[in-house]
């Protein structure tokens, strides 16, 4: 990966790249891209840990969830799933929907990785019924719940700085033989128009990542969805939230063997890169684009809401290492402050309902 990259960079007229560029080919290059690669991502064995993965319980209380809102907002039983992973999300999604349901789910994966996509057909080989998709486009007209957890912090994105009231972007060139950073004057009429619409306010020498592409995929959502809901389960900042202090050198950060690497050039193509999502304009371009903001928790707080703890009250077993206590720590580590939930948000949109 690290010779394909100088020669990509050398080969620019310019002799370097965006930080947009640099992440699309280290995370989704067809042979090389940290997400397209035959190894484990989620996990012990892998860099990172996700909510879908601990355990089934988030599957199923997100099919208690859908199963509600299907019925109050007269939606079909239908949903797609963005970034699907392994699938144990979708298994428990819909094994709790087969309990609780009088229609059977469809079932349709976007997945963009070939290695998870086989993980997801080995793991759904019963669910006949499940659909792999290459794009949106498959599925319109499509009625029913667009969900996705933590899809747009993988998104590419630039990364600039206010420099005095000027802003640069901060771009990626070859110095001494490794990778480094260069900073140039802002030259992307793009990102001069997200900055003016989204609101932000940077402080002096303050750097943050825009993501331009969040836009592109909440337009192809909309452009999907004819009538539904779209749930989004992200981490990130409000405005207002990326002016406090510890903020001023952006959010972009790798996470390699469970350890979090500040310097993300670091191992190209073997390491997760992730950002924080601009919720203000996670919002406004969704309803730029049709997609209308309803409603938004802390992850802990949405799941209280769809009656995880009766999972957690009507199942006691003193063995620790029973299937009941392994999903009741499972539970906890959900919905206590100091668990992994207090740091994701969990945002509803709808179109045309």
């Amino acid at each position: 990966m690290i010779n394909l990259l100088k020669e990509f960079i050398m080969g620019h007229p310019l002799k370097r790249i965006t930080y947009a560029e640099y992440m699309e080919l280290v995370l989704y290059h067809p042979q090389y891209g940290y997400y397209m690669r035959e190894k484990d991502k989620v996990g012990r064995k892998g860099d990172f840990i996700t909510s879908s993965n601990i355990g089934d319980i988030y599957g199923k209380a997100l099919a208690k969830w859908y199963f509600k809102e299907k019925n109050e907002r007269k939606l079909p039983p239908a949903i797609c799933e963005i970034g699907g992973g392994t699938g144990r999300f979708a298994k428990a999604f819909i094994d709790e929907w087969n309990r609780i349901g009088e229609e059977p789910i469809q079932y349709v994966l976007l997945e963009t990785s070939p290695y998870h996509r086989k993980l997801q057909q080995e793991e759904l080989k019963s669910y006949d019924f499940v659909k792999q998709i290459d794009d949106l486009e498959e599925i319109f007209p499509f009625e029913g719940l667009i969900f996705s957890n933590e899809l747009f912090d993988a998104f590419p994105v630039h990364i600039i700085e206010n420099h005095d009231g000027q802003f640069m972007e901060v771009m990626i060139t070859i110095q001494n033989d490794q990778l480094a950073e260069t900073i140039v004057p802002l030259n992307n009429r793009q990102i001069s128009t997200y900055l003016a619409e989204s609101g932000l306010k940077l402080k002096n020498k303050q750097r943050i990542e825009i993501p331009l592409s969040m836009g592109d995929m909440l337009y192809r959502m909309s452009k999907a969805l004819s009538r539904g809901l779209v749930l989004t389960v992200d981490y990130g900042y409000t405005n207002e939230e990326w002016t406090e202090l510890g903020r001023s050198k952006g959010s972009l950060r790798g996470y390699y063997k469970h350890q979090q690497m500040n310097n993300v050039l670091l191992h190209p193509g073997e390491m997760d890169l992730t950002s924080h999502v601009h919720f203000d304009s996670l919002i406004r371009i969704g309803k730029e684009n049709g997609l209308n903001f309803e409603s938004n928790w802390r992850q802990d707080e949405f799941l209280l809401t769809t009656g995880i703890l009766e999972d957690l009250q009507d199942h006691y077993d003193p063995d620790p290492f029973s299937e009941v206590s392994k999903r009741n720590r499972a539970i906890r580590s959900l919905i206590m402050p100091s668990g992994m939930s207090a740091s994701f948000h969990v945002f509803l949109q709808k179109k045309g309902c």
